[in-house]
């Protein structure tokens, strides 16, 4: 687990497959996750236990929030190892559940994640890559210390239209500047 400032990362387990379902197929997080992301329980339970098997090559995390005591789920995010021999990771499917917005809960785990992946698992870079419609999610790539790289223009067919998908990357250097 990854802690900090009331927010904790932890590694999903099959008993929060429901939570994950029920998140990723939320009408308020569903149109900005990519297309071909993981949504139904079978296939979540396949991430959860690739996940746990192999921690250092992929991740799905749940965001936790400190509230009464407990920990009570309010997101979840994901990586996957994207090149080995460089060292690179692709950060994936950051969602935060409606009834949890507005806290900047996102940017705290996006700080723990980026942290966890560059010097607890001794990766070099950090990729994402988001709709060009998602102008929350870009704002907060941005925010969190992500630097923009590039557009792949009209790279997917979404909601029936063609759009852009806009790279990001954050290297070690980067995140030992801040």
């Amino acid at each position: 687990m990854i802690e900090a400032d009331g927010v904790r990362l932890r590694r999903a387990e099959w008993e929060d497959v429901d939570f994950l379902v029920e998140l990723l197929t939320n009408e308020e997080v569903s149109p900005f996750l990519a297309g071909a992301a993981a949504r139904d329980r079978a296939d979540l339970l396949d991430e959860i236990d690739r996940s746990l098997a192999h921690p250092e090559e992929f991740g799905r995390f749940l965001i936790e929030v400190e509230q009464d005591g407990g920990w009570k789920p309010a997101g979840a995010l994901g990586f996957e190892i994207r090149n080995r021999r460089s060292r690179i990771a692709f950060l994936q499917r950051l969602a935060v559940h409606p009834d949890f917005r507005g806290r900047r809960l996102g940017d705290t785990a996006a700080g723990l994640i980026q942290r966890h992946l560059i010097f607890d698992l001794d990766y070099h870079r950090l990729e994402l890559e988001i709709y060009g419609f998602n102008d929350r999610a870009i704002a907060h790539a941005e925010r969190s210390g992500f630097v923009r790289e590039g557009v792949k223009r009209r790279a997917y067919l979404r909601h029936g239209e063609w759009v852009d998908g806009v790279l990001f990357g954050l290297t070690r250097e980067d995140l030992e500047q801040t």
